[in-house]
């Protein structure tokens, strides 16, 4: 079958709902929430967006059909990202966030499971969820032999687990009164014995699911919200560092078994690190699109629109030729990860390719478009400050691109049985 770029029906479909999702739904938001002075309180306005979201379909199209969802393909969820960051980013990221928190779900495709994610195939209400993973002090080498490894644990009591532990940047995770999220995917570490010194951490790693219900039986002081997170990008998005206390959840609420979860969290960032390269996308296409029409309006009292000067029209081709080639390399990474060819390390460097790659690419030519704008670009007034702020976030949130998404690609060389073309031409004769 010949390469074929054009969307299908079902993808252009996609595109055009997500657009006027975004124009219609989130954009407003965005207006409303920028009259809000503290990131949590503007996190808090957007419930009512992410509940038309979650009426239209947005978070039962992020579960698996076998699960009871009517999520597809990989490349789709890329195009309505894009489409969501290129109108408002941040209201879009606590939609997508809960994508990734039932994302251990749909790799693992387990029926059983279907009874926790009900509040979000029901089409009903606002119902968060959350890949609860990051830790103070960092997770890049959570998995190091002789490492002090994940501060959160589970130990078996019985018929119950107790889980205890501060997580941070777990979006989500706090829910819309920061008393606990619907449905969290705690990442934590098996203590109910004491491993051996030589021990592989990722034999204790496990993920316990822990819904709002069991926070409310163990009590107020189970859960509490250490400290809320105001940052830099994504101003209405909340994170928070979180503290679980002896929370006693039952043993069906294990996902994954000690020994399992490792590969379920890694695989669930895989997929996300295609969508990080989406964001980056979007965001570059709304920069090119705000400096394209400033240089067509704009002579800074000269005799010529900008877009005659050839500095400017430099630098806003550079611009359309990397937000270009940065959807390409997405969508080839979404498309790789479903249907290869290569074997899953081929296909899973792709993906991390986007990530660094666009997400760096992101910095770069919003920067570019700043530049190209001037002075005006200053003004806030303007979309570029905010178009930086989000996409300076990029490279270092959904695994640091230094601390750890370039040490897995460094890690994929590293093996022996390495083929550096598999992910386009399939494995080498």
């Amino acid at each position: 079958m010949p390469i074929d770029f054009h969307l299908s029906e079902s993808e252009a479909g996609v595109r055009a709902a997500a657009a006027g999702f975004a124009h219609g739904v989130l954009k407003p938001a965005r207006d409303e929430y920028l009259k809000i002075a503290s990131c949590h309180e503007r996190f808090q306005s957007t419930k009512s967006a992410y509940g038309i979201a979650s009426a239209g379909g947005m978070l039962k199209g992020q579960i698996a059909p076998s699960l009871g969802g009517t999520g597809g393909a990989l490349t789709e969820a890329a195009i309505m990202v894009e489409e969501c960051y290129s109108v408002e980013p941040s209201a879009a990221l606590t939609i997508f966030a809960t994508g990734l928190g039932l994302t251990p779900f749909n790799l693992l495709q387990k029926p059983e499971t279907k009874e926790f994610l009900e509040p979000f195939t029901a089409c009903q209400g606002a119902p968060l969820a959350s890949l609860v993973f990051s830790e103070p002090g960092g997770v890049a080498n959570w998995l190091e032999k002789g490492a002090k490894g994940l501060n959160t644990t589970a130990r078996r009591e019985g018929d119950e687990w107790v889980l205890n532990g501060e997580k941070i940047w777990a979006t989500n995770s706090a829910g819309w009164d920061f008393k606990g999220c619907d449905l969290a995917c705690v990442v934590c570490r098996d203590v109910t014995t004491e491993p051996a010194p030589d021990a592989d951490p990722k034999d204790s790693i496990m993920i316990l699911l822990v819904t709002r219900a069991d926070l409310d039986r163990n009590g107020p002081d189970a859960f509490q919200v250490l400290r809320q997170v105001d940052t830099m990008g994504h101003t209405s998005v909340s994170g928070p560092h979180i503290k679980y206390t002896n929370v006693r959840v039952p043993a069906k609420n294990v996902l994954c078994q000690p020994g399992e979860g490792a590969p379920i969290v890694l695989g669930s960032f895989d997929c996300s690190a295609v969508l990080v390269g989406a964001m980056g996308v979007g965001l570059m296409r709304a920069a090119f699109d705000a400096a394209l029409a400033f240089a067509k309006n704009d002579d800074r009292r000269g005799a010529v629109p900008l877009l005659e000067r050839q500095a400017v029209a430099d630098i806003l081709t550079g611009i359309k030729m990397e937000t270009e080639a940065c959807r390409a390399l997405t969508w080839k990474a979404a498309h790789a990860m479903e249907k290869g060819p290569g074997d899953y390390n081929a296909r899973r460097e792709l993906a991390l390719a986007a990530k660094i790659y666009c997400s760096d690419a992101a910095v770069k030519n919003v920067t570019n478009a700043i530049n190209a704008v001037g002075i005006t670009a200053y003004d806030k007034s303007q979309p570029f400050a905010e178009l930086l702020q989000n996409a300076m976030v990029l490279p270092i949130f959904d695994g640091g691109n230094v601390g750890i998404r370039r040490r897995h690609m460094q890690q994929l060389l590293l093996n022996p049985s390495y083929d550096a073309w598999a992910s386009t031409y399939g494995p080498s004769q």
